[in-house]
C-alpha cells in the first residue's frame, strides 16, 4: 500500500499506492484467530504485545498473579509514557512477577535497523523482524501539532496495484499483532521528545491491512484502548484496496476510521491499476459502503484517489467520481503520484489537480489535497518496500492509455 499523509485543504502547494494478476481466493480468506493465552510450559515464552488486555489478564492469572499486576504491566507497555522495551523499565511490579516475565515473556517484537531522515522532517524507520524480513514505518510531523505514524501490516502485498512500489514485492508474510502495535510504540519512544505527542495512526504502510484483518483489528483495538496507547478511534485510520467481505467485518467490529483506495471511476481502469476490482468491482464496493455506513452514526469514509496523468485525472473522471460517491458520507483525499523505480505512471500536474478538486467541491464534496512527504527517502505514499529480484508482473496497459504512459 502506501506511506504517509499530511492532509491540507485544497489550494495548498502540491507535491506528491494499490495493484496486477487476479488474487486467488486463498489469499483473501480470513486468517485464523490467535488462540487464547494459556499457562506457560517450562521453556515456553509469550509475546506480551500480541495480547489484548483481557488475554493479558487471563494469562497473568494463569501464572498465579493478581489481575492488578496485569493492569500495571499493561500501563508499563503502553501508558504512563513508559512504553517498556526491557525488564528494567517495568517499574512498580513486584519482584516475583518481574522474574516470571523475564523467564516466560518477550517485550519486543521488532528491532530498529535504520532511521532515514527526509529533508522535510519525515522519518522512515526500517525494522528487522525475527526472521530477517524488513518492514518500513514512517513518522510525519506537522506544524499544526499533529504527528502521524504510518504503520505496515504485511511484508509486501498481494494486491499488485500497478502504481505502488510495495505491490511489486508480492506478499511475503502477514505481520503479527505485536509487530503492528510495536511500530506505534516505537514511534512514541523515539520521537515524542522531538515532535511532541504522536496523535494519529494510519494503516497505509506496506501491505493490505484488511488482508490481515484479524491482527489489524486486534492491533487497532490495543491502540485505542483507554488504559493503553489512548489514540482516538477517529485518529486511527485503516486503509483498504477494497476487500468487500473484510470491509463489512471492519465496519461492524471497529470504531476506527476507514479509508478506501478508489483511484479510478470506471471498472476498465480499476481492473487494470487495481486488480482486486476484478473480484470486487466498483458497484459492489460502493454499494457495500452505502449499506454498511448507513448503520453507523456520524461516520464518514475517506476515499483515497491517487492521480495518474492521462489515466484517471480528466474532467469526466471528476464528474463520474461525484456520481459514484453520491449518498456515501465521505471525505476525498487527492494524492499526487510519487514515482519509483520501474514506474510507468506520471504525476498529474498541480494545476490539473486543482481543477479536478474544484469540480468535486462545486458539488458539495469535502476534498483535501494530500501533500507528498518524505519522497527524497522513498517514504512517500506508494514508495515503501524493496521488491528485490522477484517482482510481481506488470499488467498489460489498455491500448487507449499507452500514449499517456
Amino acid at each position: 500500500m502506501a506511506a504517509l499523509p499530511l492532509l491540507r485543504w485544497g489550494a495548498s502547494s502540491l507535491r506528491g499506492g494499490h495493484s496486477s494478476a487476479p488474487p486467488s481466493s486463498r489469499l483473501f480468506s480470513a486468517l485464523r484467530r490467535p488462540p487464547a493465552a494459556a499457562r506457560c510450559e517450562p521453556g515456553s515464552r509469550v509475546m506480551l504485545k500480541g495480547m489484548d488486555y483481557p488475554e493479558l489478564e487471563n494469562w497473568v492469572r494463569s501464572q498465579g498473579f493478581r489481575p492488578g499486576q496485569a493492569m500495571m504491566l499493561w500501563k508499563c507497555l503502553y501508558g504512563n509514557n513508559v512504553w517498556a522495551h526491557c525488564y528494567d523499565e517495568l517499574a512498580g511490579l513486584n519482584k516475583d512477577f518481574r522474574k516470571m516475565l523475564t523467564d516466560h515473556a518477550d517485550l519486543k517484537a521488532l528491532t530498529v535497523k535504520d532511521i532515514l531522515n527526509a529533508s522535510d522532517g519525515t522519518r522512515k524507520i526500517l525494522f528487522s523482524l525475527e526472521d530477517g524480513s524488513v518492514i518500513e514505518t514512517v513518522v510525519i510531523p506537522c506544524t499544526s501539532g499533529r504527528t502521524t505514524v504510518c504503520v505496515s501490516s504485511q511484508v509486501g502485498c498481494a494486491m499488485n496495484c500497478q502504481f505502488c512500489f510495495t505491490g511489486r514485492m508480492g506478499l511475503r508474510k502477514h505481520l503479527s499483532t505485536a509487530e503492528i502495535v510495536e511500530q506505534a510504540v516505537f514511534a512514541r519512544r523515539l520521537f515524542s521528545d522531538e515532535f511532541g505527542s504522536i496523535t494519529n495512526v494510519v494503516f497505509m504502510g506496506m501491505g493490505e491491512p484488511l488482508h490481515n484483518i484479524d491482527n489489524v483489528l486486534k492491533a487497532s483495538a490495543i491502540m485505542v484502548d483507554e488504559q493503553g496507547l489512548q489514540f482516538s478511534p477517529r485518529k486511527v485510520t485503516v486503509s483498504t484496496s477494497g476487500l468487500v467481505p473484510q470491509i463489512k467485518r471492519f465496519l461492524q467490529e471497529s470504531n476506527c476510521a476507514l479509508a478506501v483506495s478508489l483511484n479510478a471511476t470506471t471498472d476498465e481502469v480499476r481492473n487494470w491499476i487495481m486488480p482486486i476490482n476484478r473480484k470486487y468491482n466498483l458497484s459492489l464496493l460502493l454499494g457495500t459502503l452505502r449499506e454498511e455506513i448507513r448503520l453507523k452514526k456520524k461516520y464518514k469514509v475517506f476515499f483515497e484517489y491517487v492521480m495518474l496523468a492521462g489515466v484517471n485525472d480528466s474532467v469526466d473522471d471528476a464528474k463520474r467520481l461525484v456520481d459514484l460517491v453520491r449518498g456515501i458520507p465521505c471525505k476525498i483525499n487527492l494524492i499526487s503520484f510519487n514515482p519509483h523505480s520501474g514506474s510507468q505512471f506520471k504525476p498529474t500536474p498541480d494545476e490539473k489537480i486543482i481543477e479536478f478538486r474544484n469540480i468535486l467541491i462545486q458539488d458539495g464534496l469535502v476534498v483535501f489535497v494530500r501533500l507528498s512527504r518524505g519522497d527524497d527517502q522513498m517514504a512517500a505514499c506508494g514508495q515503501l518496500g524493496e521488491p528485490g529480484d522477484y517482482q510481481l508482473p506488470l499488467l498489460r496497459v489498455p491500448e487507449k492509455f499507452q500514449v499517456a504512459l
